[in-house]
């Protein structure tokens, strides 16, 4: 016995099983001891008792079966955790657990070396990509978005600005004959923290002596002050990745209501400023295509195609780093219970439910389709004939007719 407690008090070591209550500590511990679990077993168990406890589902007390054998006691708690990981899930009864109602930062302006513009994380031969550059202008992100994988790369209470970021812009050689497309959304959002630091005086002064850029502010705020009391040059998209108010309730913390960013993004559209919108992640849960539908809904009642340049459709993929910090997390969310599947070395969802809030968002869209450019972000390639009934054969294609369509929209010359 004490040959075996020695082997389970190594196995906890580097798990998560302190942050478990009490008695489900004793529980595992005791099942352990009994049943002689592995090192992967216990810690597979200690996982699978923090997301029930995250998920705000019965406690690995209540689910954990009865049998003198360890592989039918184990095979049967994975079945009924799966079980519960694959229904779809219920906002109904659910409460957000220790959630900031307002976040403290610490705010640091630093010079840092190097700089960051280079190519979207995420891209990858192995799904189709538009070859997005990315410009980090700030890094790290005010809100609280429970999916967010911004978490697992930056301290979340420290918003870093790099104090040489206007000059590095301004030394920035680029090929004039090209067309680029950069976002500035990736490492935090575009528009939360306006003018700080100078951030959006040195990215229009940018934009203007660019004229070849299309440069790309996405984000979930309606910060849009800035904007509405300057001349934007006409290079400039603004998008709002949107979601359904269950979503945004629940797992997009701190982040501005779905009425204020269409309202934000409608101001917008007023002074002419092209707009787009992100559906990034779409997440099932009960009645999902229901409540989606709504929002689809009202933005072609709110806006014209005219004014629309983007709608892309995206939804929850996990890397391995972010599943560890929001099992880390004290809180409750249900963005991690779903059925995983591999998806190109990540974990999404099945692509039968892919295929249905894919298809069913591009078809809800159907009056657009001729005037505005829609994509799918960070999916197979085999994804978008699935859903859109077309593809392209390469990522070079893709970023050229997204390219081209903007171009297009913004009144520009296509340079690629």
């Amino acid at each position: 016995m004490n040959l075996y407690l020695n082997k389970f008090n190594d196995s906890i070591k580097n798990t998560l099983f302190f942050k478990l209550p009490l008695e489900e500590q004793e529980f595992i511990k005791e099942r352990s001891l009994k049943l002689k679990f592995s090192f992967q077993e216990i810690k597979q168990i200690v996982d699978i008792a923090r997301d029930l406890k995250t998920w705000n589902e019965p406690s690995i007390i209540k689910i954990f079966p009865e049998h003198e054998q360890k592989k039918v006691v184990f095979s049967r708690l994975k079945q009924r955790f799966e079980k519960l990981r694959s229904k779809p899930n219920s906002y109904e009864d659910f409460k957000p657990k220790n959630i900031s109602k307002e976040q403290k930062f610490t705010f640091k302006t630093e010079a840092k070396d190097g700089f960051g513009l280079g190519l979207c994380p995420v891209a990858s031969e192995k799904t189709r990509c538009c070859n997005l550059l990315t410009l980090d202008a700030v890094e790290s992100c005010g809100f609280d978005c429970s999916y967010c994988s911004i978490q697992s790369f930056y301290n979340q209470n420290t918003i870093t600005f790099d104090s040489n970021f206007a000059d590095k812009l301004s030394k920035l050689k680029l090929d004039k004959n090209r067309t680029y497309h950069i976002g500035t959304g990736q490492a935090s959002d575009s528009l939360m923290w306006g003018n700080r630091e100078g951030i959006l005086d040195a990215l229009f002064k940018f934009v203007k002596e660019n004229p070849n850029i299309i440069l790309e502010f996405k984000t979930k705020s309606d910060n849009i002050e800035y904007f509405l009391q300057n001349e934007v040059p006409k290079n400039i998209l603004c998008t709002w990745s949107l979601n359904t108010p269950t979503i945004i309730k629940n797992e997009e913390h701190l982040t501005t209501s779905l009425d204020k960013r269409l309202d934000a993004a409608r101001k917008m559209a007023d002074k002419g400023i092209k707009v787009g919108f992100h559906f990034h992640p779409i997440v099932q849960y009960e009645n999902y295509l229901c409540e989606y539908a709504k929002v689809y809904d009202r933005l072609t009642k709110t806006f014209t195609a005219q004014e629309v340049a983007l709608v892309s459709f995206g939804t929850l993929t996990f890397i391995k780093p972010v599943i560890k910090q929001l099992r880390r997390r004290e809180f409750k969310s249900k963005i991690t219970q779903m059925p995983f599947e591999d998806a190109s070395g990540k974990s999404s969802y099945p692509d039968a439910i892919k295929v249905e809030m894919f298809k069913h968002a591009y078809e809800s869209f159907s009056s657009w389709h001729k005037d505005i450019f829609f994509y799918l972000c960070m999916e197979e390639h085999d994804m978008w004939s699935k859903t859109f009934g077309y593809q392209y054969a390469t990522n070079k294609d893709f970023e050229r007719a997204m390219l081209s369509s903007y171009a297009k929209k913004l009144n520009m010359e296509f340079l690629i």
